[in-house]
């Protein structure tokens, strides 16, 4: 199995090594021509995740692990680092962040093992535990990944029902801010509210930004069978009134449900 492994790896390399010398599309490449498709990619394989899509999610990694190799041969053309130096370098990485598995730390759970990771990159030079955060981010992913963060030093709510009276309060705040009718602060207050339901989308273990996709999924799902369901009674959508599309909505939610 692991000749297999690899074989199938080495393959890989040579193949990515060959276009490179032979192909005028693979030949141009730069780290910043591949940046976007990358993302783009990194997209797909979310999307194939939350489908449960298991080809498609083997596809993509197929996909990302081209790409992956294609910077590590940009960086190698540039004298910057070869492939040896990324894959020792996670590999180290790996082992000095996992002391209870390599070294004679003990843990007793998921989260020690957490608060020694972050102690552990603060001991490496990072000067802050949020510094890993990627500003890039999508602003929902990255409201959950800093409250991660911020969980492994202990700032953190006790319980889930401590998080549902802060977006009780800040529901508040909100509703406060849309009387006053100042734009920057009902902006300011509805961010502070979608903090705190991420807050608490994490403490019920459920991954905000993936169920916010399925939410997406469902409502286009239900939008389009109206629009479908509307043309089949020989109207159009813009032509009739909120009551009368949201009739056809609600038999079509009743439909998936029974």
């Amino acid at each position: 199995m692991k000749n297999e492994l690899a074989d199938a790896f080495l393959r890989l390399v040579g193949i990515m090594d060959e276009l490179r010398e032979k192909c005028p599309w693979d030949r141009k490449q730069t780290i910043h021509s591949l940046r976007q498709m990358t993302i783009e990619e990194t997209y797909e394989l979310a999307d194939a995740i939350t489908s449960e899509d298991w080809s498609g999610v083997r596809e993509e990694i197929g996909d990302l692990m081209l790409h992956m190799l294609f910077y590590a041969k940009i960086g190698s053309e540039q004298q910057k680092f070869t492939l040896q130096d990324a894959l020792n370098g996670i590999s180290d990485k790996l082992i000095a962040r996992h002391p209870h598995i390599y070294g004679d730390v003990k843990v007793e759970n998921e989260d020690d093992v957490k608060r020694n990771w972050e102690k552990i990159k603060l001991r490496e030079g990072k000067k802050s535990v949020l510094s890993g955060v990627p500003r890039a981010l999508p602003a929902l992913v990255k409201a959950m990944r800093l409250q991660e963060k911020a969980r492994q030093v202990g700032f953190e709510w006790g319980n889930k029902e401590q998080v549902w009276e802060k977006i009780e309060e800040e529901m508040d705040e909100l509703s406060e801010a849309v009387e006053s009718g100042v734009q920057e602060k009902m902006e300011e207050e509805l961010g502070d509210l979608l903090f705190s339901v991420i807050n608490y989308a994490r403490f019920l273990r459920i991954d905000p930004e993936n169920a916010l996709e399925r939410t997406n999924r469902k409502f286009m799902s239900r939008f389009t069978r109206m629009e479908e369901e509307a043309e089949k009674e020989g109207r159009s959508l813009p032509n009739m009134s909120l009551e009368e599309m949201d009739a056809i909505w609600n038999r079509i939610k009743k439909e998936k449900t029974e």
